[in-house]
């Protein structure tokens, strides 16, 4: 396919031409798969051969767009250590959506994007990667959102997984000019306007301040359509004194740390007035049942994810334990155990994106299993603690 050119500063609407201070800045919007997109960043940064070429990825999406090999080097282990399991699944039904509907218009997600670095490369251009840490922008979206609607988003997510419905040709017309995770996002953001504070007009600020400070007096910036207003309102203000803010993970909240600490305390000091008022008999009883409501629901919950023998005994050992300290979670325990013992093939990281749009995917994926293993063992262990708080408090005040 030929790449289109055009005459000196008449490109279409979507190349925005921002003249700030001694720099000139192409703002270039695209839809993250549109093949019209790619080709006319190519033809933006060969006709201007600018100073920098922004780009909107971080350096985790950049390696995993240019490295097709990159899974080899995920250490799973270190993810559950460092509680990630949660970030790594909505990483992969984010990208899930976007390949899915990328096959339909015959464009991977993100080719306009590799294809600007590429071409500045090819042209001995500085790439300046531009967008905040995926990461960062995840943990803050999921902080500014209330208990009640972080339900809401992740049955958002999850529907996009598993919607079927087939795009005719007018809506793959239209899709193809827009910049169609910006349009989820939007929608979103209507029902979470917090979230979309974060995922949206946040990423505005830091990509504006990362695009001005860039090298050089000519520049060529990439980014989503959806950001492209946003980067043109804010971009002439000065917000570099809020990037240390915008780029912080918000701590835990102290009331969600005293409910952690206090939920064990309690259970514990009614097990010993249980057995100081009622006998020991009372209190073995009780205690046994705090370990069963723990440790069945855990261990089922392994079974149903078809875990391996030991995570399913590990699910049933670890849950009563892990029930008492807020520090680390049963299905983050029994995520280990079956990363060491069914450790997933990198033909199944890079199958992921597809099996997680199935049912059957989800246990047929060892990756996906994992993720199955450690969501219902914690759904099993949350449980098992209303269940067995349930019955320590009834006897405690029988």
């Amino acid at each position: 396919m030929t790449t289109p050119s055009f005459p000196a500063h008449q490109y279409p609407d979507d190349v925005a031409i921002i003249s700030l201070d001694e720099k000139i800045i192409l703002l270039v919007g695209t839809a993250h798969i549109s093949q019209n997109s790619t080709d006319l960043v190519k033809c933006v940064i060969d006709q201007e051969r600018p100073d920098s070429v922004c780009i909107e990825l971080d350096e985790k999406r950049y390696a995993a767009l240019s490295k097709q090999q990159n899974w080899e080097n995920l250490d799973l282990k270190q993810v559950v250590r460092k509680k990630q399991l949660a970030t790594l699944i909505v990483n992969l039904i984010l990208a899930a959506y976007q390949k899915k509907l990328g096959v339909q218009l015959g464009v991977m997600p993100g080719t306009e994007l590799l294809t600007a670095a590429q071409t500045a490369e090819r042209l001995g251009i500085p790439v300046v990667l531009c967008d905040r840490d995926v990461r960062v922008t995840l943990r803050r979206a999921w902080h500014a959102t209330s208990f009640l609607k972080k339900g809401y988003l992740v049955v958002t997510l999850l529907a996009s997984l598993f919607d079927k419905t087939e795009l005719d040709e007018e809506k793959l017309a239209q899709m193809r000019n827009k910049d169609v995770l910006s349009e989820l996002i939007k929608e979103l953001g209507e029902a979470l306007p917090h979230t979309k504070q974060v995922l949206i007009d946040e990423r505005d600020i830091y990509m504006a301040e990362k695009i001005k400070s860039s090298r050089g007096k000519r520049l060529v910036a990439v980014v989503g359509a959806g950001h492209m207003e946003g980067i043109k309102r804010v971009i002439v203000q000065d917000n570099h004194t809020l990037l240390d803010t915008i780029t912080a993970v918000p701590p835990a909240s102290a009331a969600w740390k005293i409910i952690g600490w206090l939920v064990p305390i309690l259970i514990i000091l009614s097990l010993v007035l249980i057995g100081l008022r009622q006998g020991i008999a009372e209190f073995t009883a009780n205690a046994v049942y705090w370990i069963m409501s723990h440790g069945i629901p855990s261990a089922l919950g392994a079974l149903i994810a078809c875990a391996h023998p030991a995570t399913i005994i590990s699910a049933f050992a670890a849950a009563p334990i892990t029930s008492l300290s807020p520090l680390i979670g049963a299905g983050y325990v029994c995520a280990l155990i079956q990363i060491i013992t069914c450790p997933p093939m990198v033909k199944e990281f890079e199958e992921a994106s597809k099996d997680i749009g199935t049912f059957k995917g989800w246990w047929k994926n060892k990756l996906l299993r994992i993720f199955l293993v450690f969501l219902l063992t914690t759904f099993g262990s949350s449980l098992g603690t209303w269940i067995g708080g349930y019955r320590i408090v009834s006897t405690l005040f029988s």
